[in-house]
């Protein structure tokens, strides 16, 4: 079993000395460690912490005020109290050169038992207190990491929920909800600063004879393909929602130049047309859509939200009309 009281060490190049050290200590409630000599206690140091270092003064090669110095020299020693066990304690001299060498107090030889305990005593409970200061300390920086990682974790699992109550749960686009917030905000901004801009229905010509065709699967890929051509052909200010089914919403900021946007309309058109690789059920399958594209453009006096997306689903419906696989505008609004 490991002995957990905190050490003393007793440093005295005289064996009786020692011995009676340990008598009077015997019961003191530390665990003791004797030295005879200077070196051999800085290497004692060197393995153990000790609560309290009992210093002789006047040992042979090395004396306490030379181990003292040594000890201070070193970081993580230079804190432990030294009590230097003296017969010079009455030598203000002496007495000054251990101070500065590191002591934190001085016991006259011969040792006075009742004395001795006493200051032992106090220096101990020193040590029990700063440990379990250490430990609290510790327990607390542990709770607060905890508290930390809990928090982040919060935080995480709380911007997923948010991600995932405003976005499409199969192609990560914005759903409904965020495109018609996006919305409100594109109209707040042209009504601030004055820049136009535009939105675009778009829905996809022949998703069903793919679902039906190949199944789900291939249909969800498909709408995947969709979503992923649509994100990377528009800017970043640009939204790209999905409205569900084979609906998409794009809100084309900066649409002043007309010509412009309609030929970035066209070009979406025709990226999404291009052939769909896709897994299937026995094997990659090629899908071959289209898109049919409704624009409305925002003026200030266009009534509402609702008013702009009714018109480019009347954009979108006369493009259906006309064939399907191309975009055209909403005259009447952008008059």
């Amino acid at each position: 079993m490991n002995d957990t009281r905190p050490k003393l060490l007793v440093v005295d190049d005289t064996r009786a000395n020692l011995v009676a050290m340990r008598h009077l200590l015997g019961n003191c409630g530390a665990e003791l460690v004797e030295a005879t000599s200077g070196n051999e206690a800085l290497a004692l140091c060197l393995e153990h912490a000790f609560a309290l270092i009992l210093l002789d003064v006047n040992m042979p090669d090395m004396d306490g005020f030379e181990v003292a110095t040594l000890l201070g020299e070193a970081e993580h020693l230079r804190d432990t109290p030294i009590i230097f066990v003296t017969a010079a304690y009455a030598d203000d001299v002496n007495r000054l050169k251990g101070y500065r060498s590191g002591a934190v107090d001085y016991i006259a030889k011969p040792v006075n038992d009742t004395i001795l305990r006493s200051k032992v005593r106090v220096f101990l409970d020193l040590y029990s207190a700063r440990m379990q200061l250490q430990q609290a300390l510790g327990e607390l920086s542990e709770r607060n990491r905890q508290l930390q990682d809990e928090i982040a974790e919060r935080m995480r699992i709380e911007a997923q929920v948010r991600h995932q109550a405003t976005h499409d749960t199969l192609t990560g686009l914005p759903n409904r909800a965020l495109f018609h917030e996006r919305l409100r905000d594109a109209i707040a901004r042209s009504a601030a600063h004055g820049h136009g801009f535009a939105l675009a229905m778009l829905d996809i010509d022949g998703f069903k004879a793919v679902n039906d065709t190949y199944g789900h699967p291939v249909g969800d890929a498909l709408l995947k393909a969709i979503a992923s051509r649509l994100r990377g052909h528009v800017r970043a200010d640009d939204t790209v929602a999905r409205l569900g089914g084979d609906e998409f919403a794009l809100i084309l900021e900066d649409a002043a130049d007309l010509p412009l946007l309609l030929q970035r309309c066209q070009q979406l058109c025709d990226m999404l047309a291009l052939p769909y690789p896709l897994p299937g059920p026995s094997g990659e399958v090629v899908a071959r859509v289209s898109a049919s594209i409704g624009i409305a453009l925002w003026r200030p006096d266009t009534p509402s939200d609702e008013a702009l997306i009714q018109a480019a689903d009347r954009a979108l419906y006369e493009a259906k009309r006309a064939g399907k696989n191309r975009c055209l505008l909403d005259m009447a609004h952008a008059a």
